[in-house]
């Protein structure tokens, strides 16, 4: 699935008392591949904010819960732009154990919106940064 992948190990912290990855830090995971996705593209989210005077920022995210990751467990999380948008962006991501990407243990779509850092409104992507934004088929 995935056109992006960012290795995660699973800490202490990131679990319940359980030793399972805690239901919320599926996302904190994937935000971070979101973040070295946009990194690897050649932007920094800081020097956006302070340059370009724009931030991204999670409209809406919808994750499935399919099976546990647990303490310890080497983690793949994957990215995967499903459309590109104005002002925003929308993903398809995964997290599945190291060695098993065909069986994702979360799946998720996550909604990023374009906002001007004073206002906190939409604001179109700026063109040089959606030249560099794959194109979605």
């Amino acid at each position: 699935m995935a056109e992006f992948q960012w290795p995660v190990r699973v800490y202490y912290e990131d679990t319940d008392s359980g030793g399972v990855v805690y239901y919320a830090n599926y996302l904190r995971f994937m935000e971070r591949a979101r973040t070295e996705w946009l990194r690897a593209l050649g932007f920094e989210q800081d020097t956006l904010i302070r340059d370009e005077s724009i931030l991204f920022a999670v409209r809406s995210a919808s994750l499935e819960y399919l099976r546990p990751a647990r303490f310890n467990d080497q983690l793949l999380v994957g990215v995967r732009l499903a459309q590109r948008r104005r002002a925003s962006l929308s993903f398809e991501q995964d997290v599945c154990r190291a060695g098993e990407e065909a069986r994702p243990l979360c799946t998720g779509t996550i909604r990023i919106a374009c906002l001007a850092v004073d206002s906190l409104q939409p604001r179109p992507i700026p063109p040089h940064i959606l030249k560099e934004i794959p194109d979605v088929g």
